[in-house]
């Protein structure tokens, strides 16, 4: 009886530690790199997105734009620092630190989530952001999606 019942409780222990861990992984959906329809950008490579946000390119295209991006804790922000960029958030705020105490560059200006980007680069025709890819609709063009 004694054995039995050691077995079931580490049983249920264990069982409902992986189902928390399940549970509490992140989810993360595609994000879709956005721009102003009148921008004249039909497209762009996660190179060029990476280094536009990075601060070391202020062009796609050929064209001049200027980016912004969502404040921390989003989960479109999350899959665009991972997948895009290849970094964390603790690692960007590593490289920022460094870039504008040595005077070489400023981040991308944060908005509040995926309707504050998309307003935004609606407004602005050299706007360039990134939301949920649920949210595009006919205001803003992807140019490129992030899975």
């Amino acid at each position: 009886m004694y054995i039995n019942l050691k077995s079931k409780i580490i049983y249920l222990c264990v069982s409902v530690g992986l189902m928390a861990g399940v549970f509490s992984m992140p989810v993360f959906a595609d994000v879709a790199v956005i721009v102003n329809p009148a921008s004249g950008i039909s497209a762009a490579s996660s190179g060029d997105v990476k280094s536009l946000f990075l601060g070391k390119s202020k062009k796609i295209s050929g064209k001049s734009v200027v980016a912004v991006e969502q404040k921390e804790g989003n989960s479109a922000r999350a899959t665009f620092n991972d997948k895009v960029l290849g970094k964390s958030g603790s690692q960007l705020k590593a490289y920022w630190t460094k870039l504008i105490f040595s005077g070489k560059g400023s981040p991308p200006k944060n908005l509040a989530d995926d309707a504050a980007v998309k307003a935004h680069v609606a407004a602005n025709p050299n706007a360039i952001g990134y939301i949920d890819s649920s949210k595009v609709d006919g205001t803003v063009k992807s140019i490129l999606t992030v899975k």
